[in-house]
């Protein structure tokens, strides 16, 4: 109750449009808003030309929001308005259920998928992949007053942008023809382009909202582990595919959901991969110098002793990148520096090595130097707007 009062206080929103503001002035800021709205617009691309053409229901708020779209008979423009609609609502709930854990970042991430799918029919059409143009002036007729015209094959005939009578050739982007023989390549072809669109939103810290709005209530809630809440919400998502979709369909899309999580998890781990690299050397001095003035990183000394020879030496521990790694094995060899060293894969790092030394202090500082720019302004336009009032009374007076 305390978090939700937390809302309607106006120190809480003063403080939020003053860490808002500072933002802006910072290069980073609007580097990562970039990145977003690229990495968004390869999910987009991965909704609007493998999953609508084919149906297929994966365990995503856009294939609920397909499945709600279809029951209302929309098309491309309501599909966008539902994705909208329902991850605003899970913003809602993320922000009151979990608190401010996802931040403006995923507020507009989210809020972007839509008019992104938007622009993708606008500039390139699906049923450029999946239709045909015919001449046919009867049916040109029949489209103009309203009426819905079947194909032999019982799919409706469609209008362009421009008038024209399409036909459906294609049951998808990928298919060679009608039928229902190629569907896996659309459902491969969507789950890596939309897992390589979250996994580089989750990198700078962001995510694509919708679904994983729903596994993180899970988690808090259930106490499930995350992977395992993001797996029970896609299926509960897949099962409204029951509405639209055969039994067929509703299996595949199951399938989807799960190499969608497998998928984003090793595109995840490959991205954050670091090096834990152990080296005993008589130079250990050398390469202490080396990670800490060349590379920017930190190491922790240890005081080892041989189990055959019982000789004392150093050891060093860090952790590199992987261009990082590689530079030191060059400036080991070029050196001739004798040493045991071994290194291992780490995946998972806490705490503030995530930021490069040398890019801390300069973001840092360049922070703190808007910040007094921020608030010295801030100071001059509040003694303006005194001296304001000040004079508006003597006049009074």
């Amino acid at each position: 109750m305390e978090h939700l009062k937390l809302y309607f206080t106006t120190a809480y929103w003063k403080d939020l449009a003053l860490s808002f503001g500072q933002a802006l002035h910072t290069r980073k800021f609007w580097k990562e808003l970039v990145m977003m709205t690229i990495g968004m617009l390869l999910g987009a691309a991965a909704v609007y030309y493998f999953l609508m053409p084919s149906h297929l229901i994966v365990g995503t708020i856009s294939g609920l929001s397909i499945v709600i779209n279809t029951v209302c008979g929309g098309n491309a423009d309501t599909l966008s308005f539902w994705i909208m609609g329902i991850n605003a609502f899970l913003l809602l709930l993320a922000f009151v259920l979990i608190g401010n854990e996802f931040g403006a970042k995923t507020v507009y991430t989210a809020m972007i998928l839509g008019p992104l799918i938007q622009f993708w029919d606008r500039v390139y059409p699906y049923t450029n992949f999946t239709h045909k143009i015919i001449d046919n002036q009867d049916i040109l007729i029949q489209l103009s007053q309203g009426h819905s015209v079947l194909d032999p094959n019982g799919n409706p005939y469609l209008l362009s942008r421009s008038g024209e009578v399409l036909e459906q050739v294609r049951d998808s982007v990928m298919s060679a023809g009608l039928g229902m023989g190629d569907l896996w390549f659309d459902l491969i072809c969507f789950v890596l382009l939309l897992s390589a669109c979250q996994a580089f939103e989750f990198r700078i810290n962001a995510s694509t909202g919708g679904l994983d709005i729903i596994g993180k209530i899970i988690n808090k809630y259930l106490h499930f582990d995350i992977g395992a809440s993001v797996s029970i919400g896609g299926a509960i998502i897949c099962g409204s595919a029951f509405l639209i979709n055969d039994f067929r369909l509703v299996v595949i899309g199951l399938i989807g959901t799960w190499i969608n999580g497998l998928v984003i998890d090793y595109f995840t781990v490959a991205m954050n991969n670091r090096k834990r690299v152990c080296i005993i050397s008589p130079e250990w001095e050398r390469i202490r110098k080396y990670i800490i003035e060349k590379e920017g990183r930190g190491c922790s000394l240890y005081e080892v002793e041989g189990g055959y020879t019982h000789t004392k030496q150093i050891e060093i521990q860090s952790l590199l990148t992987k261009d990082e790694y590689a530079d030191l094995m060059k400036f080991m060899r070029d050196n001739n520096i004798q040493a045991f060293m071994t290194a291992g894969n780490c995946s998972e790092i806490y705490g503030t090595w995530l930021i490069h030394k040398t890019r801390y202090e300069n973001f840092m500082e360049d922070l703190h130097t808007r910040r007094m720019l921020f608030e010295q302004k801030r100071q001059e336009y509040m003694e303006r707007r005194k001296q304001y009032w000040e004079n508006k009374l003597r006049k009074k007076k």
